[in-house]
C-alpha cells in the first residue's frame, strides 16, 4: 500500500492530469476511461474484464430502455430494468456472498458443499450501484440515454471514486460527462479538498488504526478503559479513513471538472441516530432511499409498512457492507434504533439538552462499531463484555493510563477535526491577508508531511476496500 500510494501520487496522477489537459476536449473522457482502467488493473488486472462487462451490459440496456420508451413499450423497458438489476446483483452476489452462503448452508445442514471463495473485486459494491442507477434513471426519465460508450465507461470506471465512493448516481453528473468546463479556479479548489482528505487519511486515520491494533494486541491484560479507548480509536479511524478518501475523490473530481456529491457532514456532532445516518455515507443512504425505500412505499402506506421498509433497507445496508452475520446484525441494530426514534422516544429525545443528545448518539454509534469491527461474533461479544467490565475485567491499569496519555494529542486532534470547529477556524484564518498569502506554502507543507509519513510508515490500510 505504501508503494502504491506513492506511485499514485507521484507518477500515475501527474501523468493522467498531463494527458487529460494535453488533448482536445472531445478526447478527455477517453483519457479518463483509459486511465481509470489502468488504475483498476494496477491491483487486479483480471477484474478489468468484469468492469468492462458491467459497463457494456448497462450501456446496452440503457440504449434499449430508451428505445422502448420512445416506442411506448413501457412494460418491455421495465423488463430490461429488471434484467439489468438481476445481472448486476448476481455478479455482486457471487463474488461477495457465495462463500458466506455455502459456509452457512454447510454449517446448518452438513451438506458438505465446496466453499466458493472468489477474490472480491475491489470496489464492486460501489460501481454496481452506480451502473444500476443509470438504467433506473433512464427508465424513470431522470436521465437521458448515453450514446457514447466511452463517456459511459468513463462514468462507471472513473478512478477518483471507483473503489471507495462516493456513489455517484448517473443523473448527478450526466450533464457534466459531455458538457463540463474545467477551470483553474476549480482545479485549485480540487487540490485543496484533495489535500484535506489526504491529511485525514494519513495523519489521523492511520495513527488511529495503529492505536486500535495496540488495544487488540493487549486483549490478554485489557481493561474497561482500554476497551473504550480502542473502540473510540476504531470509530475515529473508520471516519477519517472513509471521509478522507471521499474528500480525495471529490477533490480529484473537481480537478477534472466534475462535482461529486458530499459524502460526510460531520456525523459525530449528530443529536440522534437518525441524524447521524443523514450525515454519514450520504451517497449510500441517498441510493437506498431513492431506489429501495421510496419504491417500497416509504412512509406513504402507514406506520406498519414504514417500519417494515426501514428494516428492509437496513438489512440490505448491513448486507451491502459485507458477507458476515456481524454486518447483518449491525444493520438490524441501527434499523431498530431508527424505528425506536421514529415511533417511541424521538419526541422525548428532542426535549433533552443538546449535549445529552450528542452523548446518547455517540454511545449508540460506537457500540454499533463493535459489531462492525468484529466479523467473529464471539470476539465481538467478548469485547462488549470488556467494555461493560464483565468477567472480572479491571477498570484501569498502568498500561492503560500510559496508552491513554500518549494517545491524548491524537484523540484531541481527532475530536477537533470531527467537528466544524477546525474548518471554521481555518476559514477565518484564511481570510486574514498574511495567512491567505501563505496558503500555498501550508498546502505544500501538508503534502510533504503526508508523503514523509507514507515513506516511513509500514501501516497504511484502507478499511473500505473490502466493501
Amino acid at each position: 500500500m505504501v508503494f502504491s500510494s506513492l506511485l499514485f501520487l507521484f507518477r500515475f496522477l501527474p501523468a493522467v492530469i498531463l494527458a487529460y489537459y494535453a488533448v482536445p476536449r472531445r478526447f478527455r473522457n477517453g483519457v479518463l476511461f483509459i486511465g481509470s482502467l489502468l488504475f483498476y488493473g494496477w491491483g487486479e488486472p483480471v477484474y478489468i474484464t468484469l468492469l468492462l462487462f458491467s459497463t457494456a451490459v448497462d450501456f446496452v440496456h440503457g440504449k434499449w430502455i430508451g428505445k422502448f420508451l420512445r416506442q411506448g413499450r413501457r412494460n418491455s423497458a421495465r423488463c430490461l430494468v429488471l434484467s439489468s438489476a438481476v445481472i448486476n446483483l448476481s455478479l455482486l452476489g457471487f463474488f461477495k456472498y457465495a462463500g458466506f452462503v455455502t459456509e452457512t448452508v454447510n454449517r446448518l445442514t452438513g451438506a458438505g458443499l465446496s466453499v466458493l471463495s472468489p477474490a472480491l473485486p475491489v470496489g464492486i459494491s460501489f460501481y454496481t450501484f452506480q451502473t444500476m442507477s443509470y438504467t433506473i434513471d433512464v427508465y424513470r426519465g431522470k436521465a437521458r440515454v448515453q450514446d457514447n460508450i466511452v463517456s459511459f465507461g468513463a462514468y462507471v470506471s472513473m478512478f477518483p471514486q471507483l473503489i471507495a465512493g462516493p456513489i455517484v448516481r448517473y443523473s448527478t453528473i450526466a450533464e457534466e460527462l459531455d458538457g463540463r468546463r474545467e477551470s483553474m479556479e476549480e482545479f485549485e479548489a480540487g487540490v485543496k479538498i484533495f489535500l484535506i482528505g489526504l491529511g485525514k487519511k494519513v495523519l489521523l486515520a492511520n495513527p488511529m488504526g495503529e492505536l486500535w491494533l495496540q488495544v487488540q494486541g493487549a486483549s490478554a491484560d485489557g481493561t474497561v478503559v482500554m476497551a473504550w479507548l480502542g473502540i473510540l480509536a476504531f470509530g475515529m479511524q473508520i471516519y477519517f479513513d472513509f471521509s478522507g478518501y471521499s474528500d480525495m475523490a471529490v477533490g480529484l473530481g473537481r480537478m477534472f471538472g466534475f462535482h461529486f456529491p458530499e459524502n460526510f457532514r460531520y456525523p459525530y456532532i449528530s443529536q440522534s441516530v437518525t441524524e447521524f445516518w443523514r450525515r454519514w455515507h450520504i451517497s449510500l443512504g441517498t441510493w437506498f432511499r431513492e431506489y429501495v425505500y421510496i419504491p417500497l412505499g416509504g412512509n406513504r402506506k402507514g406506520k406498519g409498512r414504514q417500519a417494515a421498509n426501514i428494516m428492509i433497507v437496513w438489512l440490505l445496508t448491513g448486507i451491502w457492507h459485507g458477507a458476515g452475520w456481524n454486518f447483518l446484525l449491525w444493520g438490524c441494530y441501527f434499523g431498530v434504533f431508527l424505528l425506536a426514534e421514529k415511533l417511541i422516544w424521538g419526541k422525548w429525545l428532542e426535549k433533552l439538552p443538546a449535549a445529552l443528545r450528542v452523548f446518547y448518539t455517540l454511545l449508540a454509534v460506537f457500540c454499533g462499531w463493535v459489531l462492525f469491527a468484529h466479523e467473529n461474533l464471539g470476539e465481538g461479544l467478548e469485547y462488549f463484555l470488556r467494555m461493560a467490565g464483565g468477567g472480572g475485567v479491571p477498570f484501569i491499569s498502568g498500561r492503560t493510563v500510559y496508552m491513554a496519555f500518549t494517545s491524548l494529542p491524537l484523540l484531541l486532534a481527532g475530536a477537533l477535526c470531527s467537528t466544524p470547529a477546525a474548518a471554521w477556524a481555518a476559514n477565518r484564518a484564511g481570510a486574514w491577508a498574511p495567512v491567505k498569502f501563505g496558503i500555498p506554502i501550508l498546502a505544500a507543507g501538508l503534502f510533504i508531511l503526508c508523503t514523509a509519513y507514507l515513506v516511513n510508515a509500514g501501516y497504511n490500510p484502507f478499511l473500505y476496500f473490502r466493501f
